[in-house]
């Protein structure tokens, strides 16, 4: 099931304050995609020592999930509760305004955020954040192509289609950034049924 147009704006700037994006301040947005999906089904049973937890399929046959040993609250979770998931991935693409401030890089970071002491509820949330900075390395005008360098070293030419982007290409530099920042985020909620 699809999350409405709403709930995906307010999931985004969720996403963007909990991914300190704010450190872009000498960037310009080039484009932004959200995907969200929301899944609710109810827990048939739960094996707390073995961390298993059997859930209802969107079929209505049972679903094992495998827990690692970090979802400590298992023992709260019983037969009959409500478990919504809710997934959403995020692309943010960013042109850097400095030129030549070095070589393209990556930086990965991911965390987890646990169901608080008073919520007696097993839940959570984790996420994912990929950073990928691409450099420039040649404009053409004239054909509306861009090439850049990814952080191996390897070039690819990107042919731009969008005639309101390919209006913009007069004003990138090479030596410029494109910065890709891709964004998973995984929240578990539950409730007693």
């Amino acid at each position: 099931m699809k999350l409405h147009t709403l709930t995906k704006a307010i999931m985004l700037a969720t996403v963007l304050s909990s991914a300190s994006l704010t450190a872009y301040a000498a960037q310009i947005p080039l484009s932004n995609v959200v995907q969200a999906e929301q899944v609710n089904t109810k827990v048939i049973s739960v094996d707390a020592a073995n961390h298993v937890v059997v859930v209802e399929g969107a079929d209505g046959q049972p679903v094992s999930v495998q827990l690692s040993d970090k979802a400590k609250d298992l023992g709260n979770l019983k037969a009959g509760d409500k478990v919504q998931v809710d997934v959403i991935r995020s692309v943010a693409v960013l042109l850097d305004t400095t030129v030549d401030k070095g070589q393209p890089g990556t930086v990965a970071r991911e965390g987890e955020v646990r169901a608080t002491a008073d919520n007696p509820n097993p839940g959570g949330e984790a996420y994912r954040q990929v950073k990928v900075e691409l450099q420039i390395t040649k404009i053409d005008l004239k054909h509306n192509q861009v090439t850049l360098k990814n952080p191996a070293g390897v070039s690819k030419v990107l042919d731009v289609k969008d005639p309101k982007v390919q209006a913009k290409l007069k004003d990138l530099k090479e030596g410029q950034s494109v910065v890709v920042t891709y964004t998973d985020v995984l929240k578990v909620s539950t409730s007693k049924g």
